[in-house]
Order: C-alpha cells, then structure tokens, then sequence
C-alpha cells in the first residue's frame, strides 16, 4: 500500500516536505522489508532527523540530527520519546512547553520536561482525531 494512504494523522497536519520525507523513507522500507511496523517505524526514525512533533503535527527543527538515544544508536537500542527533540536545549524545551501550556514547567528539569512534553503531545493528537 504507498504511504499516503498509510500516512498517520499527525503527518497530514503537517507541512508537504514532512509528508513527502515520511512518504519517501516508508516506500523505500516498504521495498526492503515489506509491509508493516518496521516501515513504518523506518519512516519515523528518517522523519525524526529533521522535524519534532509538537502537539498534534511536525515542525522543522532547527538543526537536523538524531533527536533522542533510540534515533542516535543502533536499531533497537536507547530510549525514544515518541518525537520529541530529547537533544534540544533546555530552553527550547521550555518554549515548547510554553506553546503547549505544559503546568508545572518551570520548576521541571530537562528529563522531565521531556516526558511532560511527549504528555502533552499525545493529549493533542488525541484531542485532534
């Protein structure tokens, strides 16, 4: 089936380039292992170089790169945080945080803010389906 009509929710509020990158990683994983989670978790691993998700979308970071120890190390090792930019300054975190009306945040440290940001994001996307 090609990505776009695979393509989750969150993508499709998000800009054409996020779309198109997703669209292109989860096609070339679809070819190489077929069908399934692992495309599917490909596709993110490749989206989640350049773009974080932000409540129910993805936004463009800043600088590209792995953005947490699941995307900077080999398959199945480290920790993801299910989009957020866990390599992110602090600072970029607490305006994040901010934008998504996160309670409590300025007393929060970095790894903290983290899990309340991946909170926060889940309790958007569920808010938008």
């Amino acid at each position: 089936m090609p990505a776009s009509e695979e393509m989750p929710d969150t993508l499709r509020r998000s800009d054409r380039h996020a779309q198109s990158l997703w669209s292109k990683a989860h096609d070339s994983a679809v070819d190489s292992y077929g069908e399934g989670e692992r495309a599917h978790r490909t596709a993110f691993a490749s989206l989640k170089h350049e773009y974080e998700k932000v409540g129910d979308h993805w936004e463009r970071k800043a600088q590209s790169g792995p953005s947490d120890s699941g995307a900077a190390g080999k398959r199945g090792t480290g920790q993801t945080r299910g989009g957020v930019d866990a390599n992110a300054s602090k600072e970029h975190l607490m305006d994040l945080a901010r934008r998504l009306d996160v309670k409590g945040r300025s007393s929060m440290n970095k790894s903290e803010l983290i899990d309340a940001l991946q909170k926060a994001n889940t309790r958007e996307t569920r808010k938008s389906r």
